[in-house]
């Protein structure tokens, strides 16, 4: 009989992978998802160009975030960063600063001059955009990398989209706008301004073009029926932030109300007091925790004297006034009117209640689907035009300016493989770096850095930037507390815990192999592995 711990050789060769019959489970490296990864709608690998800036090569770290995302000092200031709401740090101590980084690496970038790469070859294809915003710069990018000619028709006198006509300058400087549209450009991208196209068809059979990605933002205020007096001055939200684009801004006078909740009312609230308004308040329906405004911005415009009138609608408009209805919750938590009336002083009204896309375009091509006021597209971003694409605020999706840019992203790829005759097939996810597959002992507590803010008094005055970047100390930092979820770094954990010796190391940068003849499927290293990179599997018979 043989003895239950034996091992067994083959004449001529090596010992079989098995060290007896007591080992169930072998132990298996394996590349999960992080988290940031997964939620970031332009799909950045952050851990990836995290790991680069943690070793203090800041532009390999650029270089590997613009793979994705080609306007990396614009979304470190606008993004809204969910990939810090998906960080596993949070259970340790709070989120990695993954926006703030991102701001770093774009600024330095623009301060030392980086470039994009010309690509290697061209395709001889042609392909339009319509709209210079975020969706348009990010297709035109990812096309122009792939050797397609490609051409920008902007309806306005400068590039940006919203970023330029709706994002307040304290918000989005905008000689950091320019730089990095410039950068595209310089890959070759022309773009056309004051070009609105009439008809898409028109536009691509006159231009002899191949494909065309539609990405026109939403510019149109939406309207609603408020009683008002010939002589009440109401405006929209869109006219008002657009106007500070010109020469000639806006007379808001010194009582201003804002009716709306979002982040366009609190941007248009926090303008007319940099303008000199003595008042500025925000009148909104429901509660401040149904506003569809983020979190910190109601309190930065609360730190700079912006006031919030919850649970109220305006009823009437007249010159120097208006008349709110007070607002009670029902048993549902829906908002209904109470008959309870206030009259507030005004010397203007902007009604900031979303917008809509311009369609016009769109008129007289058989095939393109609307529906409640966007186009309707495949899972390959195309509409029902062959070679006409969409993505942006044109889109069913949330309007922001990053998953705009991950739209950009995508539909440039199904574009190219259009072109080329071919389907995209994106490469299958991993399994998701869950929190609970991470031993957050080995990493220690490390707080997050938090970035400077222009101080108060300078706010309300100027257009300065509120919020300031981090410095390279603090970048480093921060970069450094990435707990690399799923993802070997090398920290040699498996390889000094395991009692077999049965870990061998494959020289920095090519993490580790495991020599199955000696390991006995203790588990060990799985269980000491900080960031969840090793699984056991069941032993194969």
């Amino acid at each position: 009989m043989e003895h239950p711990f034996a091992i067994t050789l083959e004449v001529g060769t090596s010992l079989i992978n098995h060290t007896g019959s007591w080992r169930t489970l072998r132990p298996e490296y394996v590349h999960r998802l992080p988290p940031c990864n997964h939620a970031c709608p332009a799909g950045e690998d952050i851990q990836g160009w995290l790991a680069h800036a943690e070793s203090g090569d800041y532009e390999a770290a650029w270089r590997a975030l613009t793979e994705n995302n080609p306007l990396p000092a614009i979304m470190g200031r606008v993004c809204y960063h969910p990939c810090e709401s998906a960080c596993n740090r949070a259970v340790l101590d709070s989120a990695v600063g993954i926006n703030s980084v991102e701001r770093f690496l774009g600024d330095l970038a623009i301060k030392n001059g980086w470039r994009f790469a010309a690509p290697a070859a061209t395709s001889g294809k042609k392909v339009l955009i319509v709209g210079a915003g975020p969706s348009g710069l990010s297709a035109a990018y990812h096309l122009a990398r792939l050797g397609h000619a490609v051409t920008i028709h902007e309806a306005g006198p400068a590039p940006g989209g919203m970023m330029r006509f709706g994002i307040p300058k304290y918000r989005l400087p905008r000689d950091v706008l320019d730089a990095e549209v410039k950068r595209i450009t310089d890959l070759g991208v022309t773009i056309k301004y004051d070009a609105k196209v009439a008809n898409i068809g028109e536009a691509m059979s006159d231009g002899g073009f191949d494909a065309a990605f539609l990405a026109v933002g939403a510019h149109i205020a939406k309207r609603a029926y408020i009683p008002a007096g010939e002589a009440a001055k109401v405006l929209d939200a869109v006219q008002v932030l657009r106007s500070m684009e010109g020469e000639d801004k806006p007379l808001l006078g010194r009582r201003v109300i804002v009716y709306g909740g979002g982040n366009t009312a609190l941007d248009v609230a926090r303008t007319a007091k940099r303008l000199g308004a003595e008042e500025a308040v925000i009148v909104y329906r429901r509660t401040r925790d149904k506003m569809p405004a983020h979190d910190f911005e109601v309190e930065e415009a609360i730190e700079e004297g912006v006031m919030m009138k919850w649970l109220s609608t305006i009823k009437n408009v007249e010159a120097g006034s208006i008349t709110v209805e007070r607002m009670a919750l029902d048993e549902t938590g829906f908002p209904q009117p109470t008959g309870e009336f206030e009259t507030l002083q005004a010397d203007s009204v902007v009604l900031a209640l979303g917008q809509d896309v311009d369609l016009s375009l769109l008129e007289g091509v058989p095939g393109l689907e609307v529906k409640d006021g966007v186009v309707q597209v495949g899972p390959n971003m195309m509409t029902g035009v062959a070679g006409i694409f969409a993505g942006g605020d044109m889109v069913p999706s949330e309007r922001t300016v990053t998953v705009a840019v991950g739209h950009g992203k995508k539909a440039a790829r199904h574009i190219d493989a259009w072109l080329r005759g071919e389907i995209y097939v994106p490469a299958p996810k991993h399994e998701i770096a869950s929190a609970d597959k991470l031993n957050t002992w080995y990493y220690g507590e490390a707080p997050k850095t938090l970035r400077p803010i222009l101080e108060l008094a300078r706010r309300t005055s100027t257009f300065e930037e509120v919020v300031k970047g981090l410095d390279e100390s603090n970048a480093l930092y921060e970069a450094r507390r990435c707990l690399s979820c799923g993802n070997c770094f090398e920290c040699d954990n498996c390889y000094g815990v395991c009692p077999d010796n049965a870990v061998i190391k494959l020289g920095p940068g090519n993490g580790f192999q495991f020599n199955l003849d000696y390991c006995k499927g203790c588990g060990i290293c799985a269980q000491e592995c900080p960031c969840g990179s090793i699984q056991m599997i069941p032993e194969a018979l």
